[in-house]
């Protein structure tokens, strides 16, 4: 595999580094540090069969412009996206492979399965997701709080988000509860409480280190090579 990768000075685009080796042919950073370009511009066209974006959700439209002039995937692993980049990943779709998922945890994907199931089996239970993340996370909710609400929504179609509960009124039957907490250097914690008059079932994953988002991109950016146009998820790499 030949990948480049979009913000390849940043923690996570050190950490995919390392573990591509020889596989990254080329590198995008906008701090210019170590000698790497600071946009496509600058970095040419280089023959590649994936492109990794771990930058910001503002670089989205240059990343997928780039991914189409050299015909390779892309694989987006940045969150907080705008309506407008989201379409623009979307209409990529149409023209190239993308990989796009707000986290690329395999044990995050799992956890979404697992919410959706169980939201089907409790359908009248209360449903809560509590997020957690470090104190310099710009972001909130997190996406992956907005991929386990979509899960449940999957199962509940008349579900819908309460980001930040606050002021009175009581909770209403298809409301799901989405609290953000940011504190300390947490990697990411990410619960859905399911709670019925008689038992409440709990699914957690807690991220251990960054390392499980860098090793779940390089299967992404591998399971990637040699797709047809369209839009892909955990759900498919699964």
């Amino acid at each position: 595999m030949k990948a480049i990768i979009c913000g390849a000075n940043g923690a996570m685009g050190k950490l995919i580094c390392d573990i591509l080796g020889s596989e990254v042919v080329g590198k995008v950073s906008i701090d210019g540090l170590n000698g790497v370009p600071t946009s496509f511009e600058a970095l040419g066209l280089v023959e590649a069969d994936v492109v990794v974006d771990f930058s910001h959700h503002s670089a989205v439209e240059s990343v997928l412009s780039y991914a189409k002039a050299i015909g390779a995937a892309a694989v987006i692993g940045t969150t907080g996206h705008t309506p407008e980049e989201k379409e623009m990943i979307f209409s990529a779709a149409r023209e190239i492979p993308v990989f796009y998922s707000g986290n690329m945890s395999l044990g995050i994907a799992v956890l979404c399965r697992l919410a959706a199931q169980a939201a089907a089996a409790f359908p009248e239970a209360d449903i809560e997701i509590v997020e957690v993340h470090h104190n310099r996370k710009v972001d909130a909710p997190s996406g992956t709080a907005k991929m386990l609400f979509e899960a449940v929504k999957s199962v509940r179609p008349q579900a819908y988000a309460n980001c930040g509960r606050a002021g009175e009124g009581k909770r209403t039957k298809d409301e799901i509860g989405i609290a953000s907490l940011r504190m300390g250097g947490v990697v990411g914690i990410h619960e859905v409480h399911i709670c019925t008059p008689s038992q409440t079932l709990t699914l957690r994953h807690e991220a251990g280190n960054r390392g499980m988002l860098a090793e779940g991109a390089v299967d992404a950016a591998r399971f990637m090579v040699g797709k047809s146009a369209g839009m892909y998820t955990m759900n498919e790499m699964l």
